[in-house]
Formats: structure tokens, sequence, C-alpha cells
């Protein structure tokens, strides 16, 4: 895999040229997009004003259910060959870049099936989402990921569904080749920053959904992070201070929420995103778009902890 110096003069050197040609495709698309959501806008406000006085108030939240589910039908059918250009012309060559094995599939995204094996999540999804998949070889690695958006279904006391967001952002998958004897799950600390040392930690000791809690005796990635796992040597011997570090290094960098876990000969990664991190906006300038190069760094970090643990002969000594 190229490093990080190269694919950013890569990016800067090929890549922003046709970024330029693309933004001005993306100010056209822009004042497409204001002018028909005012109209929109518009004729669904005349129409609810028309009827008003025979609505009940159920009636105005089925009314802007359907007001927002229809913009973002509009919306993503507005910027449709805006989003195809970009990827085909930005997104697909970088891939190449990163390393010619790499195959982009832009409307597939890793299956269900890995999602599930992760153990990252405790909740199994109803439904799930995704696209930009990238699926082959990083330096002998076997490596894949995608956007995947995963989501729990609920029903209220009247029989209404809702959708509970579980994870929506990069999920990575990559094969070891060599089995782990246990499960090591790394999450975000959550509780421990929110409520505390002493309630934080309790909470974290008491998760039975979890398996047991695995102290580290990094102070700082104790801070970060929380870990549980089925063999405490085992979890000790892959993480080591290098690996830690590297995972506390892309943690501030990023400030992103960040899943790791080591279950069978496979390493998972989930790094939460509020939006799809290829979808580009018609509301920010390309000419300032750094998410590239934070998926570059993302994919370094991936192959830099496989890297770590084939050099790690006392995890594999164990074995």
């Amino acid at each position: 895999m190229k490093t990080i110096s190269e694919l950013t003069d890569f990016y800067y050197k090929t890549l922003y040229p046709v970024l330029e040609e693309l933004e001005k495709e993306r100010e056209a698309v822009k004042s497409k997009v204001i002018k028909i959501g005012i109209f929109y806008t518009l004729i669904v406000f005349g129409i609810v004003f028309s009827i008003f006085k025979y609505l009940e108030f159920e009636a105005f939240v089925y009314i802007a259910i359907f007001y927002i589910a229809g913009w973002a039908w509009i919306y993503k059918f507005l910027i449709s060959d805006y989003a195809s250009d970009f990827k085909q012309k930005i997104i697909a060559p970088l891939i190449k870049e990163i390393d010619e094995n790499l195959d982009y599939l832009p409307d597939l995204h890793i299956p269900l099936s890995n999602f599930n094996r992760s153990k990252l999540f405790t909740s199994r999804p109803d439904r799930v989402s995704g696209n930009d998949y990238v699926r082959g070889k990083i330096d002998n690695i076997d490596i894949a990921f995608s956007d995947f958006h995963a989501e729990k279904k609920h029903k209220g006391s009247k029989g209404r569904e809702s959708w509970e967001k579980i994870f929506k952002g990069l999920f990575i998958v990559s094969d070891f080749h060599k089995k782990f004897h246990g499960q090591t799950v790394i999450l975000p600390d959550s509780a421990q920053s929110l409520l505390g040392d002493l309630i934080g930690g309790w909470l974290q000791a008491n998760n039975f959904s979890r398996d047991e809690l695995i102290k580290m005796d990094n102070v700082d990635f104790e801070k970060e992070f929380v870990v549980y796992g089925t063999d405490q040597v085992e979890a000790r011997y892959i993480l080591t201070h290098t690996l830690m570090q590297k995972l506390l290094n892309y943690k501030k960098k990023t400030k992103q929420p960040i899943y790791v876990s080591f279950v069978g000969g496979k390493i998972y990664m989930a790094i939460e995103y509020n939006d799809d991190m290829f979808e580009p906006s018609v509301f920010h300038s390309l000419l300032n778009y750094k998410i590239a190069m934070e998926y570059v760094s993302t994919l370094h970090l991936v192959i830099g902890i496989v890297e770590e643990l084939k050099l790690n002969q006392k995890l594999w000594s164990k074995v």
C-alpha cells in the first residue's frame, strides 16, 4: 500500500484538477436543488394551509413525515448524476491508486453476516443499507469495507413502527488467516467518560451483554476505550502498546467513535459517521473535501494493525 504522503500527492496532483471541474457541476446542481426545494415547500405548505381547519394534530405528524421523505427522494434524484460523476472520477481512481488489487462496487455494501459476526454490537439489525463497497487485497492482506447503516425496528403501544440506529458509518473486515483462541472486543468508553471512574467502571464490569472486562495498563487507552474478551491473556498479547497507541492516535485525529474486534481469524472495525463518506454534498465545496484523506488514514490503520499482529511473536508462540 502506498504511503499517506504518496496518496496525498496523487490526490492533489491528479484528482484536484478534476475536483475543480466537478465544482462547476456542483454549483449548478446546488442552484437547481434550492429552486426545486423552495417550489416543493410552497406546494406542500399551500396544500396544508388550504385544508388546515379540517386537520387534527396527528395528521400534521404524517404530513411532516411525508414532506421529509418526499424531499429526501427528490434530493437524491436531483444529485444522482452528479454523485455518480464524483464517484467515477474521484473515488474509483483513488481506490485503484491505493492498491490495484481492489475492486470498487459503488452500489453494494458489506454483507450483513460480517456485521453480525463482528460481536461489535449486541443488537441484531432488522434493516440494513449501504454503498461504496471495496474488496480485494492490500499488501496481500484480504480486506473489504463499505458504508453501512444498520437499524433496529421497534413497535410502540399503538403499533406504530419506529427505527433505532444501531450503527452508521464505515465498516471494515480483514481476514487475518490465523485463528484467535478467544474473542476480544474494543469499544468506545462512553460509560466512564460520562459517569466517572467509579460509576462508569462499575457499569463496565457489570455489562452482562458482554464478555469479561479486561483492564489494560495504558491509562490513556483506558480513558478512551473499554475492552471485553473471553481470554485475558490473549487480549493482552493482541493489544500491544504499539497497537493501543495506533488506536489512540487515530481516535484523536478523527474524533470519531471507533469499534474493533478480533473474532475467529478476522479483524472487524466500525467507525461512526453521520453521513455516507462518499456521497458528496452539494452545499459544501469539493475543493475543501478532506474525507478522502481520512479514508486513506483509516486503511493505513487497519493494515498497520494486521502487520503489528503478524510481527507479534508472543501471540503466535502461545497458539
